[in-house]
């Protein structure tokens, strides 16, 4: 039987210093580098990250990414493209998801995560749409990131000609023009890469770095012991 998990299990906050903001909603210290502020007489928006759902994706890779950042509170949307709310993973674990692909304003998106998992990484590559977002992404010099199995899907478009990438051993051979490390984490400007499951959580304090700062990343790091 599928273990049906719902999304707003995903939205919980660990951070253990907590202050109340209007609506009564609790946030933590590391929310106030990503609230919408006023800074040399300017408005600022809240990141944006959409992490992108294919039958068959790998749960942990995906679901750590999701987690990471929501503590951190940085915006995230799981997002479908299979049609369905409902997206089940590789070891049979079904996730409701925010949204589905049709939903997404990409205008207002900073940044598209490609979780692995073999034939996840097909169903994302399949979507033409979202294939067409990703070219844009990186012409645009907004993030894309992958991990496992997803980094193939980067080769396959020659966005890794040139760059340090990684990803999971057996998928190295589809870094086409890549200098491939075996570093847990490769940030090549816009461009971040990751190798698997058991490098899930250094991927996602990446991710959370590039927003919040390394200061912001290692507060998370302490307080998810890791």
């Amino acid at each position: 039987m599928n273990k049906l998990l719902d999304s707003n299990l995903f939205n919980q906050e660990f951070v253990p210093k907590r202050h109340k903001f209007r609506h009564g909603r609790a946030k933590s210290d590391i929310s106030l580098a990503f609230l919408s502020v006023k800074r040399f007489g300017m408005e600022e928006k809240m990141n944006k990250v959409c992490v992108f759902f294919a039958e068959g994706y790998e749960e942990i890779e995906a679901l750590t990414v999701v987690d990471i950042l929501r503590r951190g509170n940085i915006d995230v949307d799981m997002v479908s493209v299979t049609g369905t709310k409902i997206v089940t993973g590789s070891h049979n674990i079904a996730v409701e998801m925010d949204k589905l692909f049709e939903e997404v304003d990409f205008e207002q998106t900073d940044m598209i995560v490609l979780p692995g998992g073999g034939q996840g990484t097909k169903g994302l590559e399949a979507t033409e749409a979202l294939m067409k977002q990703v070219d844009d992404f990186y012409a645009k010099g907004k993030y894309i990131a992958a991990i496992c199995a997803a980094p193939s899907i980067f080769g396959h478009r020659g966005i890794l000609k040139g760059r340090k990438a990684c990803s999971y051993p057996s998928f190295e051979s589809h870094l086409e023009g890549a200098d491939v490390s075996r570093e847990p984490v490769n940030v090549s400007d816009n461009v971040i890469t990751s190798r698997g499951m058991g490098t899930a959580l250094p991927f996602a304090l990446k991710l959370l770095e590039l927003f919040a700062g390394e200061e912001a990343a290692l507060k998370m790091k302490e307080t998810i012991v890791f």
